[in-house]
């Protein structure tokens, strides 16, 4: 896969990137990044990318023309372009996984005000969010939103039933996990877990995953169950 992010801040991405799984999908040729400033698509001397709101009002507004000019000369016929802000959709675990099937995303961090809606209509495929809340920019989710379709890409974890165990795969959270020691200061790990009877400790992970989504998360249980 090929991820391209446009943004203004591309001394953010230092660093998170260049740890942990995302750098191995990197160093292995699975996952190919490109991190653009937007500004290197201005013309003027002041690189502007900005500018203030029709009708009045607080705070400044990206505008069109750079975008437009940035994401026609990354994009190609198979590109999804997508725009990271408080408006879109909220960015969820299939929504990663239908991204994964994508052989080309261009993501593209908000700023200030957001985006001249223009883009929206004119350019975007769609739009996504991380959550009810503000950050600063975008930068944040759009690196949320790489890490998570990068653990999706055939090969990256080492492990492929992983992606498919943890939270929110199955549409519950994760059940609970134990290691060794199979005793640490009176707590105990559940004797079924050492049982050996891969049935009822299947059942019994299931059982805990509805409890605990029960507990915590009771929302996901108002939509339909996913199963493999």
């Amino acid at each position: 896969m090929k991820i391209d992010v446009l943004t203004l801040f591309p001394g953010m991405f230092v660093g998170p990137l260049d740890e942990s799984i995302i750098k191995r999908a990197r160093e292995r040729g699975i996952l190919q990044l490109g991190i653009h400033d937007l500004r290197n698509w201005t013309h003027d001397r002041h690189k502007t990318v900005d500018d203030r709101p029709f009708g009045g009002g607080p705070g400044m507004v990206l505008k069109p023309e750079p975008l437009f000019e940035a994401a026609e000369s990354l994009a190609g016929p198979k590109t999804r372009v997508i725009l990271m802000g408080p408006s879109g959709r909220k960015f969820t675990q299939e929504i990663g996984r239908e991204l994964a099937g994508y052989e080309h995303l261009l993501l593209i961090a908000g700023s200030y005000e957001g985006f001249d809606d223009r883009v929206r209509q004119g350019l975007a495929h769609d739009e996504l969010s991380i959550g009810d809340y503000v950050l600063t920019n975008g930068a944040l989710p759009v690196m949320v939103m790489i890490d998570v379709v990068t653990r999706l890409l055939p090969g990256v974890l080492g492990d492929e039933e992983s992606a498919k165990e943890e939270s929110f795969s199955h549409g519950l959270l994760e059940y609970p996990h134990y290691t060794r020691p199979a005793e640490f200061r009176g707590m105990k790990v559940p004797e079924i877990l050492l049982s050996g009877h891969h049935a009822e400790i299947a059942r019994w992970r299931h059982e805990q995953a509805l409890e605990r989504t029960r507990e915590r998360r009771p929302d996901l249980l108002e939509q339909p169950e996913k199963k493999d």
